[in-house]
């Protein structure tokens, strides 16, 4: 999966971008309270996406 379409379905989910790190960025989900460190590779492997997604959602 590619990370812009990722990072536009969690934030479609009411996650936010909370800070940057050295290899990732991470989200938060404001309803949950739950973070999730967001990898800065282009290309996403799916199992991981739907990890960050089911977490996130």
């Amino acid at each position: 999966m590619k990370r812009k379409k990722l990072i536009k379905i969690i934030t479609e989910a009411g996650c936010i971008f909370v800070r940057h790190g050295s290899n990732h960025d991470l989200y938060k989900n404001l309803d949950t309270g739950k973070q999730q460190p967001i990898p800065r590779h282009t290309e996403i492997d799916d199992i991981l996406a739907k990890h960050i997604i089911k977490i996130l959602t």
